[in-house]
């Protein structure tokens, strides 16, 4: 049994009907695959929802496994945009906030913005 992180355009794009996205979570239920969210993607999906999305949202939503944001997450992702930053790049914190979960929780992130995680220590697989 595997254990993801779904990235927010993961959430948002299985909820809009992406075929690529509900076949890889289809896949991952078939094979009894643990999916979750932290509150950075909640916060993310919610801000972006549709208003006519709330009902279906809250549902996946409430289906994921919730992966807590813990004082070392925090402090992992600032110490991983540090290193970025003194190399010249910005990366976005909430992007960088996920990356920490799942490296912690050793989840693979689901995403199509794989260009958002450069980190070597997260795996990562494209959908």
């Amino acid at each position: 049994m595997a254990k993801y992180l779904l990235d927010t355009t993961t959430i948002i794009d299985h909820l809009r009907g992406n075929k690529k996205v509900n076949s890889c979570l289809e896949k991952m239920g078939q094979r009894g695959d643990i999916a979750g969210c932290c509150c950075i993607n909640i916060a993310e999906t919610y801000a972006g929802m549709r208003e006519k999305e709330k009902e279906k949202t809250d549902r996946f939503i409430e289906s994921l496994y919730y992966f807590e944001v813990t004082k070392e997450i925090a402090k992992l992702a600032g110490e991983l945009r540090r290193n970025y930053v003194k190399k010249g790049k910005t990366l976005a914190l909430t992007d960088v906030i996920i990356a920490a979960t799942a490296i912690t929780y050793a989840l693979t992130l689901i995403t199509k913005n794989v260009e958002h995680y450069p980190f070597r220590e997260l795996e990562i697989e494209k959908v």
